[in-house]
């Protein structure tokens, strides 16, 4: 799978399968889900915790990251999946409401 190739939808169902195979759906509540993306994003933080404010700085990248990365949207797509939430719906809606908030200056 590729982003150039993926939709929202055959990733929420990739994560709702693999969550269906192995009976963890009632675990998936909302208190849960919530508090399993904080730590997720947390622990990309950690990553970074100590980096100093050089903008040449490398950020590191390597198999770590990605995978934080994924256990975020992992979570993020279970909650979407579980709970109703059109993902790409939200997006659209709170980036209108952010170039209303936050117009360009020209």
């Amino acid at each position: 799978m590729t982003d150039n190739e993926t939709t929202i939808q055959t990733l929420k169902d990739a994560v709702g399968r693999f969550r269906t195979e192995r009976k963890w759906g009632r675990y998936h509540t909302p208190k849960n889900l919530s508090m399993s993306i904080a730590i997720e994003a947390a622990e990309l933080m950690e990553h970074y915790q100590w980096m100093g404010g050089d903008p040449r700085e490398t950020p590191f990248v390597g198999s770590y990251v990605p995978n934080e990365l994924a256990d975020i949207a992992i979570y993020l797509l279970s909650f979407c999946d579980l709970h109703n939430v059109d993902l790409a719906a939200a997006i659209e809606s709170k980036m209108h409401a952010n170039a209303e908030k936050y117009p360009v200056n020209e």
